[in-house]
């Protein structure tokens, strides 16, 4: 697509979060309150019970027109007819949110947007929005679960290309900050909004262009550094990181030496939280080769798919002149390059970086840095 076509695309939101963090109180705020914006929000309602107690208001129309001019649907399974049949309105949105009540895992909902080429063509995914409960989020990300069963907090900071740390009246500044860290450990790169009620300047959620790159795309020196890293992410953990008994359930996780250093523990049996949920980021300067590259990613998300939450790079390719940029969930994969307006060439003085980052369970950091840099031509 050329950039001036997406610039016209309107923005989805696809909103996530555990059950109270906010999310209800988030959408009633942009269904009721005059903010200027003519959004649609769409109830993804994938359980047996309705959701209409849970909001203001209450309709049993499938599309109905609040007061400022946004709009409430509640769909149940077929989110591309309720798209398509919102796209089809005579009046333009600025943004169309979606959140995925009752459904703990955002991927199903994102993974719409690689696949109809009709709702590709008239919006663009604009970003994952997940909510955080400042107050209750810590005894979430600590429930132990059974083997082969992810933790659903963890996977949704994971899936996140923005957080919403709401109910922040209810926490003192040293929680917050002990939240900030937790959420930093599973999803490094993710910018963090600061709420209280579910109030935000919808302008720091909407519009944001955070699915598509653009921090790396605009070449953001802190986006891989979390303030316990450095830029180029080589630390092998993060100072809070212990390891649990659930760890060695999974015969792709081995501790070495490394890993002991920086757990600082004595017993692996002395474990506080499941950390198998991590960012792993790699940046690497030259040109990679494209057969390479196919061979390589294939494979992985043929092999890892299901323990990949989410990868995404800026990639040079060695003959070309473009950026090019990648998108996976899981095992779904999405390329594009600067030809289609994801951001401009590389300069001719410009030094070659590539950037990715995975977001996933079980990820062996020098594996993938090793596998990558197999990739890389130096041309």
């Amino acid at each position: 697509m050329a950039a001036a076509d997406a610039g016209a695309k309107i923005p989805i939101t696809v909103i996530t979060g555990f059950l109270g963090s906010g999310k209800t109180t988030l959408v009633n705020y942009i269904l009721n309150e005059n903010h200027g914006k003519k959004i649609a929000v769409i109830e993804n309602e994938f359980g047996e019970v309705g959701i209409d107690d849970a909001l203001v208001m209450e309709t049993r129309e499938e599309i109905f027109e609040m007061n400022n001019g946004c709009v409430c649907c509640t769909v149940r399974g077929d989110l591309i007819r309720i798209l398509n049949k919102l796209l089809k309105r005579k009046n333009k949105y600025d943004a169309i949110m979606i959140e995925t009540t009752g459904l703990a895992n955002p991927a199903p909902v994102i993974q719409t947007f690689f696949v109809d080429e009709d709702v590709r063509e008239a919006c663009i995914l604009d970003a994952v929005l997940t909510v955080v409960d400042a107050k209750h989020v810590t005894q979430h990300l600590d429930e132990v679960k059974p083997d082969g069963v992810i933790n659903e907090a963890v996977q949704q900071i994971a899936f996140a290309d923005r957080i919403l740390l709401n109910k922040l009246d209810l926490v003192d500044v040293a929680t917050k900050e002990a939240v900030i860290k937790r959420i930093h450990a599973i999803n490094r790169g993710v910018e963090i909004i600061e709420a209280k009620h579910s109030r935000v300047d919808l302008d720091s959620i909407v519009g944001i262009r955070a699915f598509s790159l653009d921090k790396m795309l605009n070449e953001d020196p802190d986006f891989l550094d979390d303030g316990h890293h450095d830029k180029h992410g080589h630390a092998h953990g993060h100072p809070e990181h212990e390891c649990d008994t659930v760890c060695h359930d999974h015969a792709s996780h081995k501790c070495d030496d490394a890993c002991d250093e920086h757990h600082g523990h004595t017993s692996h049996l002395d474990h506080k939280h499941d950390d198998r949920v991590t960012s792993v980021g790699i940046v690497a300067e030259g040109s990679c080769d494209m057969a390479k590259l196919n061979t390589w990613l294939s494979a992985l998300l043929q092999e890892r798919g299901p323990d990949l939450f989410r990868s995404k790079g800026v990639l040079s390719m060695a003959g070309s002149d473009d950026k090019h940029v990648f998108q996976g969930v899981h095992m779904l994969l999405q390329f594009s390059s600067s030809a289609d307006g994801a951001g401009r060439p590389w300069g001719p003085d410009e030094t070659r970086v590539n950037k990715i980052v995975f977001i996933g369970k079980n990820l062996d950091r020098a594996e993938l840095e090793t596998a990558f840099k197999a990739c890389i031509t130096g041309a």
